[in-house]
């Protein structure tokens, strides 16, 4: 019996240290996952961030070659830029998750899984973005043609002749 008290000892010791050393494999995985960020740019250069591990911006600069372009046209361009960074982070958390507690991991799949599913591929390129769709046009159309110019003047307004013109049409001030 004394073999069987020592053998559970040494199990359950084996067992608390697998647990201390997974532990800090996940630790070290989110220390590095942490301190990852993405970055994208336009393809002309004219809007570039950078988003962290969580997805968040963390950096946006609109630079001066964006000055001619719609606004509208500048905050699509934010948008897929952001998409496109937030869909890279499930291959970073992998490759973290690949490098510390292994893809096998059980727990690994799961935080992997979601965030897919939290961070999707962006649209194709060809697919016209939402803002386009709906967006309001308040501009002037010129697509009708002016009304033709009249040939003759109206003629000029008479007043009515009336009953009480007891001064003789003149004014009662003068």
């Amino acid at each position: 019996m004394p073999e069987d008290i020592a053998g559970s000892e040494q199990m359950l010791a084996n067992w608390n240290q697998n647990i201390q050393e997974r532990a800090a494999r996940y630790q070290e995985m989110a220390t590095r996952v942490q301190g990852m960020t993405i970055s994208e740019r336009s393809s002309d250069g004219s809007v570039e961030l950078t988003i962290g591990s969580n997805g968040i911006l963390q950096n946006l600069v609109i630079n001066e070659s964006a000055a001619g372009k719609r606004m509208s046209e500048v905050s699509g361009e934010i948008m897929k830029l952001l998409q496109r960074a937030q869909s890279k982070i499930p291959a970073l958390l992998q490759e973290a998750m690949a490098e510390t507690i292994g893809t096998q991991d059980e727990t690994a799949n799961v935080l992997f899984d979601e965030a897919k599913k939290n961070f999707p591929a962006p649209p194709p390129e060809d697919v016209r973005p939402a803002y386009e769709v709906n967006e309001i046009n308040f501009r002037v159309e010129d697509d009708a043609a002016p009304p033709p110019p009249r040939s003759t003047p109206p003629p000029p307004r008479r007043r009515p002749p009336s009953d009480d013109d007891d001064f003789g049409g003149d004014s009662v001030l003068s």
